[in-house]
């Protein structure tokens, strides 16, 4: 790479970073960046995986007072169930041509920025029709972890909006403010990109010097994206959100 191609690939790394902590799609920024490069997309999308881990882990850091706020036995099982997922993604991406997932991931998108955009409403009436309308959901119900589960197949296959897919599942199933879910799906995604990116390490081809560039950039962004997810009011970080993903899936499928 020549040494503009090395800064365009760092500033995607920072930009990634910062969208990885707050709405959710880090992918749309820096995969474009690695393919117009032409580097081949599955290497392409091993690498953005590699790359992106140390956004997501100045990013969880970054939110670790939000983190304190959620009990410890369900983040550990958010955490858990959204890694596992994510072996099952990896393995998708090296068995199954690229085109499979590729055809349905607009449309999971959509879905879920349609689900985060109207989440507090479904909130709302979920707990005027439960037996405990006063009681906040704290405990993981078997469609929260399914949806999770889900999250972290599609965020170790691929990944763009999986954040947006990760704060759809969390907002809908938990009782948590939105900067506590930014957080939480934060974490989680770090754990699934975890997960992927060591698979990766070891099976898949890669292309090192452009995860290391993207990883520079990442480590930056995801801690400033933290801090900006913090301070952006609930209303227009949902906001930010939906048109993130609505945007992500416009793309991908023109």
């Amino acid at each position: 790479m020549t040494g503009p191609e090395q800064l365009a690939v760092v500033g995607a790394g920072l930009g990634a970073g910062i969208l990885t902590s707050t709405v959710g799609v880090a992918s749309l920024l820096s995969f474009p960046v690695l393919i117009a490069l032409g580097i081949p997309p599955v290497v392409a999308n091993a690498s953005n995986t590699l790359g992106l881990l140390p956004g997501a882990l100045s990013g969880a850091f970054g939110y670790r007072r939000e983190l304190r706020e959620v009990p410890r036995r369900q983040v550990v099982v958010v955490v858990l169930v959204c890694a596992v997922g994510a072996i099952g993604g990896a393995a998708l991406l090296l068995a199954l041509p690229s085109r499979v997932f590729a055809s349905a991931a607009p449309w999971l998108i959509l879905f879920t920025c349609l689900t985060v955009g109207v989440q507090p409403w479904i909130s709302r009436w979920l707990r005027s029709h439960s037996q405990h309308p006063h009681d906040l959901r704290r405990s993981m119900t078997p469609a929260t972890i399914a949806g999770t589960a889900l999250t972290g197949v599609y965020g170790g296959y691929f990944g763009a909006g999986a954040g947006v897919m990760m704060m759809a599942v969390l907002g809908l199933g938990l009782d948590l403010e939105l900067r506590v879910v930014n957080g939480l799906k934060t974490l989680a995604l770090l754990a699934a990109n975890l997960v992927a990116g060591t698979i990766f390490l070891f099976i898949a081809d890669l292309n090192l010097p452009a995860a290391a560039l993207l990883a520079t950039g990442s480590v930056i962004g995801g801690y400033l994206g933290a801090h900006i997810g913090r301070r952006l009011p609930a209303t227009y970080l949902r906001t930010l959100i939906v048109l993130a993903g609505l945007t992500a899936a416009t793309l991908m499928l023109f």
